[in-house]
């Protein structure tokens, strides 16, 4: 009996020390949504080790009949963001071979930007092309699955141009929809000067009447002596014509416009005070200006990277003009969603922008702009704005 047991064991490790491992790349280092490769044949108890590359994947079971489905109790590696610059020591999650396997990634799932339905998907012992389960088959049903997204968005889209009722879901995130804005024109007198202001006005949003002519500055330590990654204070109300000036102090960051739903990438025509690098014994610290020129809220992040390819913006370094804090899109769901999406973007881009190389941070930076710097920066952040009236 002792025999029989202690030659079954041996027989079992012998299995496993004679099975094979299967290396797989999730995505890669341009961004692709693709497994690589796609698929492969493999023995009963063979390993497939799933490395992941950039941007934000899972690699998650489904079946033929639905690709882009999750399999009821099947596994699921969870999402694994990895950031544009990072070059090793990326994640990998392993299963055995249990003939026949289905992938997919799950990523903004349900959505035109499924990555799924993009053609992300991946099988173990699939059947040859002309086969009915061929691996060809199971693409094209995913890809089938993605038109089917898209379409369905777009003739929503079509129908109702100004929805923004309905919240956006990104694998396990969800944000907040946006809040319905409406056009409103009034007539604003400060001090002796009066004129009329065409703009956007949000739910919660402060009224477009500056406290004064000149404007209130609002003072911004970006970093400190102490190496923090924070901006103080995190977020500011600031009427039209206030002007918020960033100061920043020890090691090397941004102020980076960017969007709600996207809290760690630079928003198009955004504002961006470039790197600041301010060495340790600096007393006299660079500054960077914006104007305020509208009530919306306007959304910040740091762009920097640390050595381990981690973002400043993905472990919280983020900030507010006007946030409406009554609102779902409040500066707190801003700062968590920068967190959870890990310096990703909600398809599950990286972020964007370089790094420095001085002050303890990783990369290429701009080390120029040590000098100081005031910059005005007029802010419309998707606004109708005009002044139509004399300024006395």
């Amino acid at each position: 009996m002792f025999f029989a047991t202690s030659l079954s064991a041996g027989l079992l490790l012998a299995s496993s020390a004679f099975a094979a491992m299967h290396d797989v790349q999730v995505g890669n280092s341009n961004g692709d949504t693709v497994f690589t490769p796609e698929a492969i044949f493999a023995d009963v108890g063979d390993q497939v080790i799933f490395h992941f590359q950039q941007k934000n994947h899972s690699v998650t079971q489904s079946s033929f009949p639905a690709p882009c489905g999750p399999v009821d109790g099947g596994f699921s590696s969870g999402f694994h963001p990895v950031p544009a610059n990072q070059t090793d020591n990326f994640d990998t999650y392993t299963i055995v071979v249990n003939d026949p396997i289905w992938v997919h990634c799950e990523q903004a799932a349900n959505t035109p930007l499924s990555h799924c339905g993009k053609g992300m998907v991946f099988a173990v012992n699939c059947g040859p092309d002309g086969a009915q389960n061929s691996f060809t088959n199971f693409k094209n049903s995913a890809l089938a699955i993605g038109a089917q997204l898209q379409s369905a968005a777009s003739s929503a889209s079509s129908a109702a141009p100004t929805a923004t009722d309905a919240p956006i879901v990104t694998g396990s995130i969800t944000i907040p929809p946006a809040p319905t804005q409406s056009v409103v024109t009034v007539t604003v007198t400060v001090e002796a000067s009066t004129w009329t202001t065409t703009y956007s006005s949000y739910p919660g949003s402060p009224a477009a009447t500056p406290a004064s002519l000149a404007g209130t500055d609002h003072k911004v330590t970006v970093g400190s002596s102490n190496g923090t990654l924070t901006y103080d204070p995190p977020s500011v109300q600031a009427a039209p014509r206030d002007t918020v000036t960033f100061e920043f102090h020890q090691k090397n960051h941004t102020v980076t416009q960017s969007t709600f739903d996207q809290p760690c990438n630079k928003k198009a025509d955004g504002f961006d005070s470039g790197f600041m690098f301010v060495d340790a014994n600096v007393t006299e610290f660079p500054t960077f200006t914006v104007t305020v020129n509208d009530t919306a809220p306007i959304w910040a992040y740091c762009r920097q990277h640390l050595p381990d390819g981690s973002s400043h913006c993905g472990l919280g370094m983020v900030f507010a003009i006007n946030p409406v804090e009554s609102s779902p899109r409040n500066f707190t769901a801003f700062k968590t969603l920068a967190q959870a999406l890990n310096g990703t973007n909600s398809t599950g881009a990286t972020s964007t922008g370089g790094n420095s190389s001085t002050g303890g941070d990783a990369g290429n930076g701009d080390n120029s702009a040590a000098s100081s710097v005031a910059t005005n920066v007029a802010l419309g952040l998707g606004s109708i704005f005009a002044v139509v009236a004399a300024l006395l």
